[in-house]
């Protein structure tokens, strides 16, 4: 379904209570942070007469399935929260899906957002999602007091090896120098947001994409990536097999550890517990990062089966991407808002490194899920983790076991 340019003005001129209409939200959300966030969106719509009807699943469901089991079952939303791109061409191929293009271009959206946001809600040359957050897959969070006590600066790091040599300042000072959690999950994350930094934009393009290129494994650079994870590994407490993240984030939080290297969502977290960023905790890119692994959190369109129910739908989206709404969206959310114009007022000192760095084009990199096959992002996490939890693992092991994961997957 094309977008009505007639339509979408009118979602965007005309007073809507005057066609007032009801959307069926359909979503994972469920923690204080996101919860809070989607209602800063919701409280502007229904401000403008509409209805929005919750519709929530459990964050761990296939949120994808469920998506195409409501439509095929005749109950479809209007709105959706999904990231990946084949669950978009999949609706387009059944009908459905309602591009934005034309409504960013001229409502001076486009020109305002980052360029990692733009590719990662652009659909074969369409935009068809509405972005929400900018989320950094791989940032440092850290304790000011545990830092100021343990005599280290790590606002001062400029490269990883700095970090490092750090850590034992800390240990002396008694406190860990790094939380880790041992999920797939973080480990995956951990090795992705490494590969970005570490290894850079041509390698991490390399590694992750439709069609990945084998000669990227004997790289001396993720031979130096997957060396760090073991590093990380080796620091980990007793503890950290199947924390999850947002405990060993609390382990910063609450002054027993210097710092987490995870998503920062973790943000959110210290939200939560009552904490002011540059008072209370510091956020870092890695040291000496070459780039940063983006996830872009995005609703998408179903398509109105009227004039009405579209312009509605188009309101909504554009509510989303405003500057003033996405700025407190993310104040909630724990990440940063998808547009350069949003007012400086708004934003902390995190979102500031974040936003300062995507100003070079060059920077952002796609997070995986966004860009590659899924079967082989999975088979990653699978042999990172194996290797995280194998002390005896060596890396070269490491290495031959991606590319035996790249033979199955890709023959």
């Amino acid at each position: 379904m094309k977008l009505n340019y007639t339509v979408a003005a009118a979602a965007l001129m005309m007073p809507l209570s005057a066609s007032a209409e009801e959307l069926v939200g359909y979503h994972g959300w469920s923690t204080t942070s996101e919860i809070s966030a989607l209602r800063v969106l919701i409280d502007a719509f229904e401000a403008q007469g509409n209805t929005w009807v919750d519709l929530a699943i459990p964050h761990e469901s296939e949120s994808n399935l469920g998506l195409i089991n409501l439509i095929t079952g005749g109950n479809p939303p209007n709105i959706f929260v999904e990231s990946n791109p084949g669950v978009y061409r999949d609706l387009m191929a059944m009908g459905y899906g309602q591009p934005v293009t034309d409504l960013f271009n001229d409502t001076g959206v486009t020109e305002n957002l980052p360029d990692a946001v733009l590719q990662s809600i652009t659909v074969d040359g369409e935009i068809m999602k509405i972005p929400t957050g900018i989320h950094i897959d791989g940032m440092i969070y850290y304790n000011l007091d545990v830092a100021e006590a343990a005599g280290v600066d790590p606002a001062g790091w400029t490269s990883v090896d700095d970090m490092l040599a750090d850590f034992d300042k800390v240990a002396e000072a008694g406190y860990m120098p790094i939380a880790v959690g041992g999920q797939s999950f973080q480990v995956g994350y951990l090795f992705h947001a490494l590969v970005a930094a570490v290894a850079g934009p041509d390698i991490y393009y390399r590694m992750y994409q439709d069609q990945p290129d084998p000669t990227v494994f004997d790289e001396p650079a993720i031979k130096e990536v997957i060396e760090l994870v073991r590093t990380f590994s080796e620091l980990a407490d007793e503890g950290s097999m199947n924390r999850s993240w947002s405990e060993t984030t609390n382990l910063v939080i609450t002054g027993q550890a210097l710092m987490h290297l995870h998503g920062d969502w973790m943000k959110g977290e210290w939200r939560a517990a009552g904490k002011v960023a540059g008072e209370d905790f510091g956020c870092i890119n890695i040291p000496g990062t070459k780039a940063l692994s983006v996830t872009v959190d995005a609703f998408g369109i179903l398509g109105g089966v009227d004039d009405e129910t579209l312009a509605a739908e188009l309101a909504w989206a554009t509510i989303v991407v405003d500057p003033v709404n996405t700025a407190a969206f993310s104040a909630n959310k724990g990440s940063s808002p998808i547009r350069f114009d949003a007012p400086a007022d708004a934003l902390d000192i995190c979102n500031t490194v974040v936003l300062d760095a995507l100003q070079d084009p060059t920077k952002g990199v796609q997070n995986p899920f966004n860009i590659s096959d899924g079967d082989w992002h999975n088979s990653i996490w699978d042999v990172m983790f194996n290797f995280w939890s194998d002390p005896t693992m060596t890396s070269d092991e490491a290495i031959e076991e991606l590319k035996y994961s790249y033979d199955a997957v890709f023959g």
